[in-house]
């Protein structure tokens, strides 16, 4: 593991994403004959623990592979990223999780996922995990792992006084008790359209998607507006934060690089805006490069972020 004074503890899934590039997304019922593939690591979870990895944080993956050729390469992965795995289980019964992900030339893509043993991270599980979170650890969920063991955290982790933050991916709507006393809720304009019910055409929808989310019980809201950058909003009021201009290659993990630099941030010290700002610059980069894991800045190339 990384020499890091705090450690981030990110709960989430475990992929392997197998990626075709295309000159276009398929529509409905259409073949369409792509380019390079590529199989990569992947999975939200494992995504942000390799994305905070990298840029100098020390990371405890929680999570769940099948016992088959794709778990023992995902564990092996994250192992070379100094994570500590040993808290990802084994499923004897279902295979480890997949993604199916197109992309275009303009980096859009279409993902499917098959969770498989991402559904199988269990209560008990997390229970036994949380023996070794220490009080006022931060915390990092998203959605590709069962609801019940997504809330079963929460609870876990407000009891030991956790910073926790949300990755509301993929979108799907969640009970209110979700949103209680989240330190920073991460939505991109869908997922918080979902969420809230609200419709996001323009910064005024955002605006009041994310005050309905401060409504909802969380502490701080970070609204991603891909290129142009992220609308922060806490009780203090709403910042607009800029994102870098790049040319697009890749989109697939954007969210993924964003949320574990701003946890890498945070850690180390940082406001809430200066963290999203650097979380702004290192997802910036990662759209520049193919796939999810291996497009995850490393710390030397932030190194000019000031």
């Amino acid at each position: 593991m990384n020499n890091g004074s705090t450690v981030i503890w990110v709960i989430g899934s475990i992929n392997t994403d197998m990626v075709v590039k295309a000159g276009k997304l398929p529509s409905p019922g259409e073949t369409v004959l792509g380019g390079e593939f590529l199989m990569n690591p992947g999975g939200k979870g494992a995504n942000q623990a390799v994305a905070a990895a990298r840029l100098g944080s020390a990371v405890a993956m929680v999570g769940c592979v099948g016992r088959d050729v794709f778990g023992d390469k995902a564990i092996a992965g994250l192992k070379d990223e100094l994570i500590d795995c040993s808290h990802v289980y084994r499923d004897e019964n279902r295979a480890s999780g997949v993604a199916l992900i197109s992309v275009d030339e303009k980096g859009e893509n279409h993902i499917v996922v098959a969770p498989g043993a991402n559904s199988s991270l269990s209560l008990r599980q997390v229970e036994q995990s949380f023996n070794h979170v220490p009080d006022n650890s931060l915390v990092m969920l998203q959605l590709e792992i069962p609801l019940n063991t997504v809330s079963h955290v929460l609870t876990l982790a407000r009891q030991k006084n956790c910073k926790i933050i949300l990755d509301p991916a993929p979108a799907r709507e969640l009970p209110d008790t979700v949103f209680q006393d989240l330190f920073l809720i991460t939505p991109n304009q869908s997922e918080a359209a979902m969420l809230t019910g609200i419709d996001i055409e323009d910064s005024n929808g955002a605006k009041t998607a994310a005050h309905r989310l401060l409504e909802m019980g969380a502490n701080n809201v970070a609204l991603t507006l891909g290129g142009q950058g992220v609308m922060m909003a806490s009780p203090q009021g709403i910042e607009v934060i800029a994102a870098p201009t790049v040319s697009a290659l890749d989109s697939t993990a954007a969210g993924d690089c964003f949320n574990g630099a701003l946890a890498t941030a945070l850690v180390k010290g940082a406001t809430l805006s200066k963290a999203i700002e650097f979380a702004c610059y290192a997802a910036s980069i990662a759209v520049t490069r193919l796939g999810a894991q291996n497009a995850m800045p490393r710390e030397h190339e932030l190194s000019s972020f000031a």
